[in-house]
């Protein structure tokens, strides 16, 4: 078998790749019969199945309350897209160290083809390459079957079926084992896969024996599409994922420089924006490589590593300091470039990250939450836990019912974000700002106020805050015959010297209400 066969590449298949994850939450699911559901109710749709459930005739497409009647031990929960996603391209980046072309599959996640073309300088065999490659896998923690054989489906049927890894010699070869693939065993339609099986058509070779033009008009261009896959008729190009742009940093310096105190000065100026970039990643710095070109001198690399995986500015500049003493510059350095090096960041070390004042000219948050919290902790231990609560969204018809007070456990720096964007973001854009409408515990009843909108020289909240210049409403609010009728008439209020004040008529009580105020 010729290594670099033109056209050869594999297909690694994490089986029920997101039930690996779900079960790496609930490693006491081990061993039992589990499922992924789209919704954790009775009704929910199972979308993946280990093969315990599987050989207790639990497949995907069914609903939950049927799978569990027949499995009375299945266990099923739901994994988010986030994670799914973030997972999917953790571990394109791992693959991508055996082959520098990773497609994920972008309708089954779990999948991913890498081709083989080139790597014989590496890998002396592909019995070699694919064993490496299935080895690294499983220290990540999962289960994969890996196929190298000649065509995307080809691989791809086989591996859903092949326990470990399996390599094909040549294209005729991977074609007889690809006819012999039950149905039931790939990820197509639940319908389709259904009523094929009631017509006693279970394997791939079965498909491929139905009249092609039938198969369209009967079952829609998806069924169409796998018959054509599965003949090798339609063979879509490879789509590799870009791996992910190094995280780099690069400063020319005026004027040649050897001094230790400020080349450090200067290599800190450039680690901040480097460990907010691995940051938004969801990384730490596990090496930093720096490069120190020198004035007509050639040039320097130098490397560092931490411990551990690191956010930590001044842990990662003691370590630059330590190397940068113990180098000796033949002439002054010119130009600086920083690459870093990254590996999973742990919540805890993302938290304090973005506590720390990372972006030039913006300061970080300089209040102690665990001092804080100790504080919050004495209060309760003295006056009791309701001493301490904060305010919790609720189901009420009327505003002051929209909220519960609860006890506070611990306090968490406020969110600062619009729209989806990270705090890093937002920081960015300082000019970006949100209205806050306050709202009172309970409506403040005012003095006096206006019968009809019109009147002018309203002092609302007396002369602190001036009169009302605009009124804009009402927009009405009435109900209540369950228990007491409400008719309320609200509106915003702007007084003459600024203030957004949220107020209310009531019609039944003949009375003004503050509500709240705008900010």
């Amino acid at each position: 078998m010729k290594y670099s066969a033109p056209g050869r590449l594999a297909c690694v298949d994490v089986p029920a790749f997101p039930l690996q994850l779900l079960l790496k939450r609930h490693p006491e699911w081990i061993g039992q019969p589990a499922a992924v559901v789209a919704e954790d109710k009775p009704q929910g749709l199972i979308l993946w199945v280990n093969e315990k459930a599987r050989q207790s005739g639990v497949l995907p497409g069914w609903r939950y309350a049927a799978a569990f009647s027949l499995a009375s031990a299945l266990r099923a929960g739901e994994v988010s897209p986030a994670e799914l996603n973030k997972a999917v391209t953790t571990l394109t980046a791992q693959l991508m160290r055996f082959s520098p072309e990773v497609e994920p599959s972008a309708l089954e996640p779990g999948v991913f083809w890498l081709n083989c073309v080139g790597l014989e300088r590496l890998y002396p065999s592909p019995a070699k390459w694919v064993r490496a490659l299935h080895e690294d896998i499983q220290t990540q923690g999962f289960h994969a079957n890996i196929v190298a054989g000649f065509s995307r489906f080809g691989t791809y049927a086989v591996a859903k079926v092949t326990k470990g890894t399996l390599i094909f010699s040549d294209p005729a070869e991977e074609r007889l084992a690809t006819e012999k693939i039950l149905l039931s065993r790939l990820d197509i339609e639940a319908e389709f896969r259904d009523t094929l099986l009631k017509l006693g058509v279970e394997t791939v070779g079965a498909l491929l024996a139905l009249p092609s033009g039938g198969l369209r008009e009967r079952f829609g261009a998806s069924a169409h599409r796998l018959y054509r896959m599965a003949a090798g008729e339609l063979g879509a190009p490879f789509n590799p994922s870009k791996p992910e742009a190094p995280v780099m940093q690069r400063c020319i310096l005026d004027d040649a420089e050897n001094d230790t105190t400020r080349l450090l000065f200067i290599i800190k100026q450039q680690l901040h924006p480097l460990l907010a970039t691995l940051a938004a990643r969801a990384q730490a710095l596990a090496g930093l490589w720096f490069l120190l070109l020198l004035d007509k001198q050639g040039r320097l690399k130098e490397q560092i590593r931490p411990a551990v995986p690191t956010l930590d500015t001044a842990q990662i500049l003691d370590l630059v300091r330590l190397r940068l003493e113990s180098t000796k510059f033949a002439a002054g350095v010119v130009e600086i470039e920083l690459t870093a090096e990254g590996a999973a960041a742990t919540a805890e070390q993302l938290r304090l990250f973005s506590d720390q004042p990372v972006l030039s000219g913006v300061e970080g948050p300089t209040r102690d939450l665990d001092a804080a919290n100790r504080a919050l902790a004495r209060l309760r231990a003295e006056f009791g836990d309701q001493a301490v609560v904060h305010a919790k969204l609720a189901n009420g018809h009327l505003p002051e019912a929209r909220f519960t007070w609860e006890p506070l456990d611990r306090i968490e720096f406020p969110r600062t974000d619009l729209n989806g964007l990270n705090d890093l973001n937002v920081l960015n854009c300082p000019a970006a700002k949100v209205l806050v409408r306050r709202i009172a515990a309970k409506p403040i009843q005012l003095a006096g106020g206006p019968y009809h909108t019109h009147e002018d020289g309203w002092l609302l909240l007396g002369p602190k805050y001036g009169t009302v210049d605009k009124l804009t409403g009402p927009y009405i609010f009435s109900g209540g015959w369950w228990n007491r009728e409400i008719q309320r008439e609200y509106y915003f209020a702007e007084t003459r010297r600024g203030a957004l004040l949220w107020l209310y008529f009531d019609r039944v009580r003949r009375r003004w209400f503050l509500q709240g105020s705008v900010e």
